[in-house]
């Protein structure tokens, strides 16, 4: 039988009010509930103690707090990313990464199990979509991380909605979870502090200009013109990167804010002198940043990363085109950190790396 009890993670602070005030108790409680989930971090409603025994009772009966249970864990050698595959109160599975900076740490979350985007360089989009993950999945996920970093006497700096499927395709849930860790109650997550990433979905884009707040926007571009941005990616056909483009100028013009380009350098496909001029020709005198990407190969796409002579011939061009961009790390290549793959070694059977 499907679970009908709401899910406390999945309701905002007015919601728990009315949640409380159907056990016929003062709203105030729902001020002391939201402590326990998003301070002290409750992992069961058991834990609540500084509610009433009765309260307890009436709040697991008439409620659940839906934690992801851990199937499967990944730590890189270096210790700097650490990937989980969290499964679902329904069974279904998403992955977490956790990655350590010197100056931060950062939660790379998922917003969907699979997605219909299809990029064909991505492990998710091989897999196809499953279903949208609800708002309190999606913080649930940096909830996780939160009490593994607490547990180490750190906190979580930076939350990027990266992971698993297409954020502007779960808008709704997408935005109320990122409300959700902004509450000055709960985790107070900084505003500039987050980044959602989008595959290009111009409506997305354009709702989210609209929105008040000055969360960071950050495009998965990967091609400079049309045809080899539809080759790689769908999604190009409908949303062209004129409109897409017009779109992101909007969102820069509307907030102020820069926007990050992200580009996976693939062998012989985007890593042309053609596509790095494209690409300076498109973004020049944008308040715009590009991050290079070396290609996270995947069994289901035959491409490679490109080589350190083709990457560095590609910056090149960037530099002497004064186009701000920076050659990322590759981080957790040893742990197939690229989104998806992880679910799928397990869905096959592959026995992954213990954390240490």
């Amino acid at each position: 039988m499907a679970e009908t009890k709401p899910n406390l993670y999945d309701l905002d602070l007015a919601g728990l009010e009315t949640l409380v005030e159907t056990l016929g108790e003062s709203r105030y409680r729902a001020k002391q509930i939201w402590a326990w989930l998003y301070k002290q971090l409750a992992s069961e409603i058991s834990q609540m103690t500084s509610l009433s025994k009765a309260l307890r009772t009436k709040l697991e009966e008439r409620a659940r707090l839906a934690v992801p249970a851990v199937i499967a864990a990944q730590e890189s050698i270096d210790g700097e990313t650490r990937k989980d595959l969290l499964s679902m109160a329904d069974g279904e599975q998403v992955e977490v990464v956790l990655m350590r900076y010197i100056d931060r740490k950062t939660a790379c979350v998922s917003t969907q199990i699979g997605c219909a985007v299809g990029c064909q360089f991505c492990a998710t989009g091989q897999m196809g979509f499953r279903r949208n993950l609800t708002s309190g999945e999606i913080v649930a996920q940096v909830l996780h991380l939160e009490r593994e970093l607490q547990a180490q006497q750190q906190r979580l700096t930076n939350v990027v909605f990266m992971g698993m499927g297409e954020p502007f395709l779960n808008y709704d849930n997408t935005l109320a979870a990122i409300y959700r860790l902004m509450h000055p109650d709960g985790l107070q997550m900084g505003q500039r502090r987050i980044t959602v990433s989008t595959a290009g979905v111009v409506p997305g884009i354009r709702r989210f200009t609209a929105e008040d707040i000055q969360v960071n926007l950050a495009v998965s571009l990967h091609a400079a013109t049309d045809e080899v941005r539809s080759a790689l990616m769908p999604i190009n056909k409908r949303y062209g990167l004129d409109n897409l483009f017009k779109a992101v100028q909007e969102y820069i013009e509307k907030t102020n804010r820069q926007v990050t380009f992200e580009w996976v350098l693939i062998d012989g496909v985007n890593d042309t002198p053609e596509q790095a001029s494209a690409l300076a020709a498109r973004i020049a005198g944008m308040l715009a940043h590009v991050n290079l990407i070396a290609l996270n190969p995947t069994d289901g796409y035959p491409g490679q990363p490109s080589s350190p002579e083709r990457t560095t011939a590609f910056a090149t061009i960037l530099e002497h085109k004064h186009i701000p961009h920076t050659l990322r790390l590759r981080r957790g290549t040893d742990i197939s950190a690229g989104c998806g793959q992880l679910r799928s070694q397990t869905r096959t059977q592959v026995r992954p790396r213990a954390v240490r």
